[in-house]
């Protein structure tokens, strides 16, 4: 215990009790964090004066009485973080300078506001690693940049996260040097190809993380190959680099790198045969494809639909074109490229598992971090939930949706590529799994995501999309604890003037069931409503809807009284909610959480006037509405005017937003699509064609030769159809 420096105690359900005295006998503790752990007390002076503590964060607790720090207090202490406390006085007679943050305290109620412990500062630092030139540095293009040992290169960016470092002097360099002297130290040791690291722009986020920019140069050449930005990815993904002890814990999110290392062009009088060669071996592979076509559209009018409960892998082209994805966006992997780029599956790369398979997290050669679903054979997931998945996701984007990058079905493998999403389920957080504390104000944020991303689905994807299954293990967690609506495999389209969908299956999670859908097997967008009604009350609870005999909506119709405090259901609320008597939209919060588990769909309001309210809710808790994310309702309605199209069939229709593309869609394959046939029969099977024709990049720069020649093969099939019609008539 006399060598203990760093002391972490957050987040725990400790009985509440005054703050322990046997910290006073660690000698070299820097570093006490005892967040959320329901102590409290007047806090004693010989707190302040461990000779090494430099950080003191005791946010979200009992605290109370006067806060005096004396005038002993050791000269290392850089912060004292005392947030959402009940100290009601302080005094400063000591001549203590340096950070105090008392905001959510009665000192701060009692017209402090304007004092400088009443307001967040954020912890910024201006450093950014030095260059090392012996002489003048060289002038570098303007897409490079010049490293700290002064080369001319393509660096890879990302982004550190250290949760909880132990420290707080952001202006103390010897942090940063220790941190460039370890990163270069791994680097050399995986054998990497890395001449220097920079860091730049160190600050404190929200959410008390240390977030530095990091850039990291290649070494005896200008661009890293795609081998070196994969191995440096695992490098950080599977936590090979072990940070200073200082810095405790990290993640980090890479950028996607678009300077790969290339081949060097052919000289001039090599090229003119290779031309010829590809442009030869194009022609051969048109032909073949040509024939292909007609192959399948003989047999698609002779066969009938497959059954689209099979597994996805066995679905082929040549048999239906309803089993094919109707895809813009997503990629295609091989299983080969999905393997590697998580390491042949390793454990380290594990980050969950459920009745479908695993969940991995993986680096793309672009150095883009993504997030990897494996389906177990026998999978819970069928391969019409997997087929669902694919093309609901390619077809919507919005930053409350978590985006699909692509898919793989290959070597009898189901594997879904999604965005990386860093800190877990909302689920994991409101358990205390993730160790990601969420008080009241971030939980309102993150109902207010997920109220968004609903909002998108039903009012402006076309046709609409009901989820099915909105619970708080669909629901994912970025950097910023921005929420993400994840799992679409059992969504469906809600298409016509009644808005609604007979199901021969209710589907879903116990506990979030809309009842009337169940009873009337008729779904529509107020089953959604439902099961995010149910949603808000485990926010609040941090409780399973079912459990045990206990149902969430039950205990809190029961329980609830309005004409009490926090309308009597105080016994049901999550002790780390820290609500206090501060919040003045949470009786709005509990109606409209009511409002939304009414009986019956008509009583229900709809998710744009539910994300209306969450916001009227945040205003009047002093919230801004802006921080991370824009309002929806600002370009609600020229979107709804712009993105809707009437026309769209079912099985085809354009997707409601922009998606990003791994690769831009050549504009004579874009009109080959638009221009077919009125019912578009043979559509599925031309998008396939053309996605195998954009796997094979080498065979022209923008294929606008082979899709030329289908348009022509089209169009001549389509006129000698006109032509035998005549004759029949």
């Amino acid at each position: 215990m006399n060598a203990l420096s760093f002391v972490d105690m957050s987040n725990n359900s400790f009985d509440p009790s005054d703050i322990p005295s046997w910290f006073s006998t660690l000698p070299v503790l820097t570093s006490l964090y005892l967040e959320h752990l329901n102590i409290g007390g007047q806090l004693p002076q010989s707190l302040f004066s461990f000779s090494l503590i430099e950080t003191l964060r005791l946010r979200d607790n009992r605290f109370n009485g006067t806060l005096d720090i004396g005038t002993h207090y050791s000269s290392q202490l850089e912060l004292v973080d005392l947030q959402n406390n009940q100290i009601n006085q302080i005094v400063l007679g000591g001549g203590y300078n340096k950070q105090i943050i008392l905001i959510g305290n009665p000192v701060c109620n009692q017209g402090g506001d304007n004092l400088s412990y009443c307001k967040i500062v954020q912890s910024t630092s201006s450093y950014s690693t030095p260059q090392n030139c012996e002489m003048v540095p060289p002038t570098c293009s303007s897409d490079q940049m010049l490293s700290p040992n002064c080369n001319c290169a393509y660096p890879y960016r990302g982004t550190l996260y250290f949760r909880a470092p132990s420290f707080s002097d952001l202006g103390n360099t010897t942090y940063y040097l220790i941190l460039e002297q370890e990163l270069k130290k791994s680097f050399v040791n995986n054998k990497l190809p890395v001449d220097s690291v920079s860091l730049d722009n160190p600050f404190v986020d929200s959410n008390s993380n240390l977030v530095i920019s990091l850039q990291v140069f290649p070494s005896g050449k200008i661009r890293f190959s795609e081998r070196d930005i994969t191995n440096i990815g695992h490098m950080f993904s599977n936590i090979v680099f072990r940070p200073p002890k200082i810095f405790v814990t990290y993640y980090f999110i890479g950028q996607p790198y678009t300077a790969l290392d290339v081949p060097a062009p052919a000289s001039k009088s090599r090229h003119f045969p290779v031309i010829v060669g590809v442009a030869a071996g194009a022609t051969v592979v048109v032909a073949i494809l040509i024939i292909l076509v007609v192959f399948v559209i003989k047999r698609r009018r002779t066969k009938n639909p497959v059954d689209g409960c099979q597994s996805f892998v066995s679905w082929d082209p040549s048999k239906s074109t309803n089993s094919i994805p109707q895809l813009k966006g997503a990629r295609l992997f091989s299983f080969e490229e999905v393997k590697k780029c998580t390491n042949n599956f390793s454990e380290a790369n594990e980050i969950g598992h459920g009745g479908y398979g695993k969940v991995y997290r993986g680096i793309l050669t672009n150095g883009r971090m993504v997030a990897i679903k494996r389906a177990q054979q026998c999978s819970l997931q069928g391969g019409l939930e997997f087929k669902t998945e694919i093309e609901l996701l390619s077809r919507v984007h919005h930053k409350n949706l978590v985006s699909l990058v692509g898919f793989c079905f290959d070597q009898d493998e189901q594997m879904l590529i999604y965005e990386y999403v860093p800190n877990g389920t909302l689920k994991e957080s409101l358990s205390g799994k993730s160790g990601i504390y969420l008080d009241w104000r971030k939980r309102l944020r993150v109902a207010l995501g997920v109220a968004r991303g609903l909002t998108y689905l039903h009012e402006l994807a076309s046709p609409p999309i009901v989820h099915r299954d909105i619970k708080s293990s669909n629901i994912l967690l970025d950097e910023h604890l921005s929420a993400k609506v994840s799992d679409f495999g059992i969504s469906r389209l809600i298409g016509g003037d009644s808005r609604s969908y007979i199901t021969t299956q209710v589907k879903g999670t116990m506990g979030y069931l809309d009842p009337e859908y169940c009873m009337t097997q008729q779904l529509t967008e107020k089953s959604d409503v439902y099961s995010f009604g149910v949603l808000l009350l485990e926010i609040i609870t941090a409780k399973n809807p079912v459990e045990r005999g206990y149902y969430i909506v039950r205990e809190v119709k029961v329980m609830l009284d309005k004409s009490k405090d926090l309308y009597g259901i105080c016994e049901l609320l999550d002790p780390e909610l820290n609500l206090g008597t501060t919040s003045g939209g949470f009786a709005r919060y509990i109606d409209l959480a009511m409002r939304c588990i009414e009986e019956y769909g008509v009583d229900r309001p709809t998710m744009k006037e539910v994300a209306d309210e969450i916001e009227k809710i945040m205003q009047m808790d002093g919230m801004s509405l802006c921080t991370d994310s824009e309002h929806i309702s600002l370009s609600y309605e020229e979107s709804r005017s712009s993105v809707r199209h009437s026309d769209i069939n079912r099985a085809s229709f354009e997707y409601s937003g922009e998606v990003p593309s791994s690769k831009p869609e050549p504009k004579a394959v874009h009109s080959v699509r638009n221009k077919l046939c009125g019912d578009c029969e043979n559509k599925g099977v031309l998008l396939n064609l053309y996605l195998i024709l954009r796997n094979f990049g080498e065979l022209c720069n923008d294929c606008t030769l082979t899709s030329l020649y289908i348009y022509i093969y089209i169009e001549r099939e389509r006129e000698r159809e006109r032509e035998r019609e005549r004759e029949r008539g």
